[in-house]
């Protein structure tokens, strides 16, 4: 008998940032699981080929829309046409973010704003947009996408920090107002992983400090985050909420 826990046929998953790293493994994997997809991000070009690329090792549907997740009237146009487009959203990972360096005697305004409004208010955002279908249907999974940064942190981090600590935040709050709907609310938190975002901002010695720290010796790929994010959106994470589930290769437990 196949064991279909994992198993995502008829559901529909929207992944922001989707259309590369950790997003577009995730997005994939889902699909492989048997979702249909939308994935978004600013770029169209890049949507396309990351969407074209995951359709065509899959038979689910696979949509894209380039959205700018600062702009909460995108956020609200993206949840509509993922709705008119594959009926519904039963699955939502708050994938998008981004990070600016700046030490805290540093921080400008405008940084400030963008970070707070991209790494966590599009998260509340596309949340609320997309709860009371999940209500309707007593189904629903949410994974923020959160980061070790926002359990511990380092330097000139603090706009970075401040937002994926507060999707902790979020999520135990959103867990228990939808709990009892059947939606599980969770945080995901990678630790260093390859994707474009750390690789531009770290020196070299920075990222081999990085995969010093981890228990593995090693950065980690952004295909060993999807794993855990299919638990989480799967029958298999089903008594699985308000959790932050720590994927960084061993990074917190080491002290000194």
């Amino acid at each position: 008998m196949k064991n279909t826990i994992f198993d995502l046929t008829g559901r529909v998953a929207l992944v922001t940032g989707g259309s590369r790293g950790i997003g577009k493994a995730i997005a994939r994997l889902f699909a492989e699981a048997g979702a249909d997809v939308m994935i978004c991000s600013r770029k169209e070009d890049e949507l396309k080929r990351a969407a074209a690329e995951i359709a065509g090792d899959t038979s689910v549907k696979v949509e894209h829309l380039a959205v700018d997740m600062t702009r909460r009237d995108q956020v609200r146009q993206l949840a509509d046409a993922t709705v008119e487009r594959l009926g519904k959203v039963d699955i939502l990972v708050n994938n998008a973010g981004h990070n600016v360096p700046q030490p805290i005697d540093a921080v400008d305004d405008e940084t400030w704003d963008r970070l707070i409004e991209l790494n966590l208010t599009s998260c509340m955002a596309l949340t609320r947009c997309l709860a009371p279908g999940m209500k309707q249907r007593r189904w629903g999974r949410v994974i923020h996408m959160s980061s070790i940064m926002g359990l511990a942190s380092t330097q000139g981090r603090n706009a970075y920090s401040a937002t994926k600590s507060a999707l902790l935040g979020l999520a135990r709050a959103s867990s228990l107002d939808l709990g009892e709907f059947g939606i599980t609310v969770n945080c995901i938190a990678p630790g260093p992983i390859l994707t474009e975002m750390p690789m531009s901002i770290l020196s070299e010695e920075q990222k081999t400090i990085f995969a010093e720290r981890t228990a593995l010796k090693r950065w980690g790929r952004p295909e060993e985050i999807a794993g855990p994010a299919l638990l989480l959106a799967s029958e298999a994470g089903s008594y699985i909420t308000g959790a932050v589930l720590v994927v960084d290769g061993g990074v917190m437990n080491k002290m000194f």
